[in-house]
């Protein structure tokens, strides 16, 4: 599945985390009991208001936010609202101008408790918001200068409230706070949860499940696998891990199972259990919410894991982490993975258009020399259609037998060997894709495993290469540095090494070295983040 970035940025909650400090209160001193914020800065742009409720008058009259109507529609306390404003801020300073406000699950997230904006003096003027009718602005202009004397009460409220949530939360931890005044609020959510909070919102739109469900290739191999293999699925307990819109779990209800637990992390899932209640399938699916490894299933094994995993170039998001997790702790002994393997290819890049379009194209932009532009890309496996453009014949590098491949085996590096047509024509680069199989069993043989071949033994298969129908991973691109080498029919061996990025633990990291020939080896690395 294909990746849009979006949620937390990092370096956002970072710059934010740092106005909280420790749970004992420390950190907070630099607020000046006397000192009274003078502006409510929007939530949506840079304007800045002498009260909250202009602020919101603004907000309501220009982005249609009413914070009065999602206040009674979600029943939201004051550590609701604290939410909603943090959820908004960070939204819209990520690019998303139209956060998704469709229910109170989009931001009832403890971690929207961390403040959005430095010194947020919305923050500690909510309280007034929390009238279920809204009265008039200069009622409530009046309110507000009277609650302003109560400025920093309701400042040193705000904190206790989160201070205490906290110390709730290191209590859990086995977190001595009394003894570790040292403890930052920033320690709670590290750089590694931010990108998965990152990574479960990227799914929580329409617009991704659209795209993959819209890609025929993929959705049609795995109906067609549990259609035409019904007495595999017939009463028996099957695991969806990362559900999304339930569609695989749906398939595998219809197909006779005879219980279904369908898992995801994001706020799809709520739409998720509604679709499968309006297509009366409620009684054999289970949906629920969040990690595989954190979640209690209802049972203690399952016959079938079926998942969609895959990731641009197969391994990026790392989401076949999770269900060799699941199939670790869940699947019977003899139980059986759909899709059941995975293999790469890799071919190369020859006399490309492509270079000259992303790359060649910045020495020369309308008579000014931006070469400097390269440096950002030449590192970066580009994600689009290749047309036509491969030497020799790919060969796949690595196949992953999903019953018994490990996480440890993910990380890896792989010998590759391709043959090519006695012409002259440049490197350009190499090209990487992947093909997916969908075996009956566990044991199906599989030495020289192709598409084509599987297809012919029966095997339920597709790929994602580019001399077939293109599906919306598209094929992961990785230019080398120009260096006019021809091949002229000389094969190029070498080894590819896959590996997860080290700046984000669902990134992928790629590097090559190769040999055009008896030429001396070459080596270059790029990444997909």
């Amino acid at each position: 599945m294909s990746v849009q970035k979006s949620s937390i940025d990092p370096e956002v909650a970072s710059s934010s985390d740092d106005d909280v400090d420790d749970v004992d209160g420390e950190g907070w001193e630099d607020v000046d009991g006397d000192a009274v914020p003078e502006s409510f800065v929007s939530l949506f742009d840079d304007n800045d208001f002498d009260s909250v409720v202009a602020m919101f008058e603004h907000c309501k009259a220009k982005y249609e936010f009413d914070v009065w109507k999602l206040q009674r529609e979600n029943d939201l306390d004051f550590m609701g609202l604290v939410k909603l404003v943090n959820y908004v801020r960070r939204s819209v300073s990520q690019g998303n101008a139209v956060p998704d406000l469709s229910s109170k699950s989009c931001f009832d997230d403890d971690y929207y408790l961390l403040p959005a904006m430095e010194s947020d003096a919305v923050l500690y003027n909510l309280e007034g918001i929390l009238a279920q009718t809204r009265t008039p602005v200069n009622s409530q202009v009046e309110e507000l200068q009277e609650q302003m004397a109560a400025l920093q009460a309701r400042f040193d409220a705000y904190r206790d409230d989160v201070s205490t949530y906290l110390g709730e939360k290191f209590e859990k931890l086995g977190i001595d706070t009394k003894e570790s005044s040292d403890v930052k609020l920033p320690d709670l959510q590290s750089r590694a949860e931010q990108q998965d909070a990152d990574y479960f919102q990227s799914y929580s739109g329409n617009a991704i499940h659209e795209t993959m469900l819209k890609d025929k290739i993929r959705t049609d191999a795995y109906r067609d696998f549990i259609y035409d293999n019904k007495d595999l699925f017939h009463n028996k307990v099957v695991l969806d891990v990362g559900c999304g819109t339930g569609i695989l779990s749906m398939f595998c209800a219809r197909a006779g199972a005879k219980q279904v637990i369908a898992v995801d992390n994001s706020n799809i899932i709520d739409t998720a259990r509604e679709i499968i209640r309006t297509n009366q399938l409620d009684h054999k699916i289970q949906c629920i919410r969040g990690k595989i490894e954190e979640v209690q299933l209802p049972v203690a094994q399952v016959d079938i894991i079926v998942s969609e995993w895959m990731g641009y170039v197969l391994l990026y998001e790392s989401m076949l982490d999770s269900v060799i997790y699941a199939r670790d702790k869940y699947l019977v002994p003899g139980g059986l993975m759909v899709p059941s393997h995975a293999g790469l290819k890799v071919g190369l890049l020859a006399d490309s258009d492509l270079r000259e379009s992303h790359i060649d194209f910045w020495n020369d932009v309308y008579g000014f020399n931006m070469r400097p532009m390269i440096e950002r890309t030449k590192d970066e496996c580009l994600i689009k259609i290749v047309d036509h453009d491969l030497c020799g014949k790919a060969v796949t590098f690595k196949l992953f037998d999903l019953h018994k491949v490990s996480v440890q085996e993910l990380s890896f590096e792989s010998d590759f060997g391709i043959a090519t047509e006695a012409i002259s024509e440049r490197l350009d680069g190499f090209v990487l894709w992947f093909d997916i199989f969908f075996a009956r069993s566990p044991s199906t043989e599989t030495e020289n495993l192709e598409v084509e071949t599987a297809r012919n033994r029966g095997i339920t298969s597709f790929t994602t290469g580019p001399d077939a129908e293109s599906t919306h991973w598209q094929q992961g691109i990785c230019f080398t540095e120009p260096s006019h080498t021809v091949l002229n029919g000389q094969p190029v061996t070498g080894k590819v090494a896959f590996a997860k990025w080290a700046k984000d633990a669902r990134g992928l990291s790629i590097k090559m070295q190769w040999s055009v020939g008896n030429s001396q080896a070459q080596t270059q690395s790029w990444h997909i983040d």
